[in-house]
């Protein structure tokens, strides 16, 4: 907005220079057709200058901006004499014609300078633009999708080391109980052959073949 509003008033100012330029020098024209040329006794004055021009920096969007003003020292004007005997109105005149258009001279510098340094300014940024959109982030683009490739590598490594470790373990599993369980089998089998094979029949009676006859002091 403000590169805008400087190219606004560097136009504006540009349009009315030319005319306050003519205007200026037909009315200097004038004054010496009616005074005489009078530019001797101008130069031979104190030439102490009346007016002055003030550099001071204006700050817009971080970018110094050097900005020049007019202002009057307050020094006593030489050569007042000057259009005494005739032209002393016409050279009034071109006092403040010209006056005038060095007060627009340095607006137009002001304005001129600082629209070249933001435009400057305004193309570094550019190429500092450029740069990140094109080089810098599409090179941190390129190593973030290096390192989630290499994280994505690493995740599936770990999901296969541990598939592996748990198919280890079941293996081992599987193996410690058909240990256990040919352990047990072999106990079995080895319990089996330790047993009599008279175990299951009944055992005989001993009254069976016992006569009460036999013995008289055995009463039932």
């Amino acid at each position: 907005m403000k590169f805008r509003d400087y190219a606004k008033n560097i136009a504006e100012t540009k349009s009315g220079m030319a005319a306050d330029s003519s205007s200026a020098f037909f009315s200097l024209t004038q004054a010496e057709y009616a005074a005489g040329n009078f530019k001797q006794k101008v130069s031979e004055g104190s030439m102490t200058a009346r007016v002055r021009v003030g550099a001071g920096i204006d700050n817009v969007a971080g970018v110094k901006l050097p900005v020049f003003t007019y202002y009057e020292t307050g020094a006593a004007t030489d050569n007042a004499s000057l259009g005494l005997v005739g032209g002393g109105k016409k050279i009034q005149i071109v006092r403040e014609k010209y006056t005038n258009l060095l007060q627009n001279l340095i607006k137009l510098a002001s304005l001129q300078t600082s629209f070249v340094t933001l435009d400057e300014a305004l193309k570094v940024t550019n190429r500092r633009v450029n740069a990140l959109e094109n080089v810098t982030i599409p090179k941190i683009e390129g190593i973030l999708d290096y390192i989630a490739r290499e994280l994505d590598e690493l995740e599936r490594e770990d999901f296969t080391r541990l598939k592996l470790v748990q198919e280890k373990k079941k293996a081992a599993v599987k193996e410690k109980e058909a240990e256990e369980a040919a352990i047990a089998e072999a106990e079995m089998k080895a319990g089996k052959e330790n047993v009599p094979k008279n175990k299951n029949k009944a055992d005989p009676d001993m009254t069976a073949n016992f006569d009460a006859g036999d013995d008289a002091d055995v009463v039932f």
